[in-house]
């Protein structure tokens, strides 16, 4: 008897949907419900040269086992995800926001950035935040 393996999550790509003082923004996501499937969507986001060469794919996910997020260099941005998904009650699914740094420091507005980038997947998947 042979054993199946589970499909893998379907990665939506929404590619890079804004720009802040030549920063650019793109984000993705995928339904998982393991760490092992979040690390699977994140090595298959990185195939790609230009998400793999990015300077921060930060991400969070609501599991049942808990919320799991990773800053990658960007202070605080996890949290910021992990908070929206909380507030939208989006479980079982990763979102991860890319940032190519465009030589500039944002401040505090990294976060708005980040923020904008998580509620445009939220309304492409149809999820309310």
């Amino acid at each position: 008897m042979t054993q199946m393996t589970p499909p893998e999550p379907q990665l939506v790509q929404l590619g890079v949907i804004l720009t802040d003082r030549g920063s650019r923004y793109a984000v993705s996501g995928a339904t998982v419900t393991s760490r092992a499937e979040i690390d699977a969507v994140l090595a298959r986001l990185k195939h790609d040269k230009a998400y793999a060469k990015a300077s921060h794919n930060t991400w969070a996910a609501l599991l049942p086992t808990g919320g799991l997020k990773a800053d990658d260099g960007e202070s605080g941005a996890g949290m910021v995800i992990l908070r929206m998904l909380e507030r939208s009650e989006l479980k079982d699914h990763v979102v991860i926001v890319t940032r190519w740094y465009g030589g500039k420091k944002l401040g505090g507005d990294r976060f708005r950035r980040v923020q904008d980038a998580v509620r445009a997947y939220l309304s492409d998947q149809g999820f309310a935040e």
